[in-house]
């Protein structure tokens, strides 16, 4: 994957969750998690005692978190919406020449923030809250 800048990568959001998703920001800073939890089985028959993990039984979760500039006040609109009105909505995470993730999300936090001579920006994090998919571009 060639460098990439940080607002490369796009956030695109399906607000009436119709399978039309509209950019509504770059991203100029983020961090991207999937994670999983383990389920320990270990008990007094373990082999040395060494932990024993059960495989594929954990809770998978995606988490995305940045930092941006909204395209335009539609589209700062849109995720104020979604945010105060709590819902989950499908969200595809555009990394360019490498991938997308399209899943539904929730967004668990959303900051604004600005200078006196600048623009004003926003930090968001969203949550998976079903099934994540990965396509590689």
């Amino acid at each position: 994957m060639a460098t990439q800048r940080g607002t490369d990568l796009l956030l695109k959001l399906d607000e009436q969750a119709n399978g039309t998703f509209v950019t509504v920001a770059g991203l100029r800073s983020r961090k991207l998690k999937l994670s999983t939890d383990t389920v320990d089985v270990t008990d007094a028959d373990s082999p040395g005692r060494w932990r024993e993990l059960l495989a594929g039984a954990g809770v998978r979760r995606a988490s995305i978190s940045g930092a941006g500039v909204f395209r335009d006040s539609a589209s700062d609109a849109a995720v104020n919406r979604v945010f105060f009105a709590g819902a989950i909505r499908p969200w595809r995470i555009v990394i360019p020449d490498f991938a997308n993730l399209d899943g539904l999300f929730q967004v668990a936090a959303l900051e604004f923030s600005g200078d006196h001579d600048g623009e004003v920006t926003f930090d968001i994090a969203l949550e998976s809250a079903g099934a994540v998919s990965f396509t590689a571009l």
